[in-house]
């Protein structure tokens, strides 16, 4: 990502104001399926700004790392999960996605709230663990006017992950999403 990018997202966090209780949850378009989402094991967030969705997810007993290019995002995130007391359960780092994926073990919960990057769907998946879960939501071509590197085509999302067992998915109003399993290897 460009530094003015990257300038661009911090300025907008800083404008911001700061996280709190009440922004801690799943992203609405997943809260109708938070009941899937697992109680226990690891999970990894991409672009999790604030860390509203990181906290939720280790509440939920989940050791959560959570990264966003935007290093005040991040100093937001880990301030939220001090005041929520699960610091101890949250890992927040600043990673430039557009470098890749880091490494690291298999996850229990991939969740991408807003965010695509086509380049990282093979990786996305190789990070699921057997039996893990994908929630994933980007914007969309579908219902909003214009395409763009940042914008999910039709049906992108199903065939990126289509060897996952879908849960539940849908485009409409500028928004693409997918709730998704991996399969257990045979």
């Amino acid at each position: 990502m460009s530094e003015d990018d990257r300038a661009r997202w911090d300025a907008r966090y800083t404008d911001r104001d700061a996280p709190t209780a009440a922004s801690v949850g799943p992203p609405p378009v997943f809260a109708p399926y938070s009941g899937v989402f697992p109680m226990s094991g690891r999970a990894l967030e991409l672009a999790c700004g604030v860390g509203g969705a990181s906290v939720w997810l280790a509440r939920r007993g989940l050791d959560v790392w959570g990264m966003d290019v935007s290093a005040v995002a991040i100093e937001q995130a880990r301030a939220l999960a001090g005041r929520s007391g699960v610091a101890h359960r949250c890992r927040f780092d600043v990673v430039d996605l557009d470098d890749g994926l880091p490494a690291g073990p298999a996850v229990s919960v991939v969740l991408c709230h807003r965010f695509v990057d086509r380049r990282l769907d093979a990786a996305i998946l190789d990070r699921l663990a057997p039996g893990g879960l994908l929630a994933i939501a980007a914007l969309s071509v579908v219902g909003a006017p214009g395409a763009g590197r940042y914008r999910a085509a039709p049906g992108e999302l199903s065939a990126a992950f289509a060897s996952l067992q879908i849960i539940a998915s849908g485009e409409g109003c500028g928004e693409a999403w997918l709730v998704g399993r991996k399969m257990a290897e045979k």
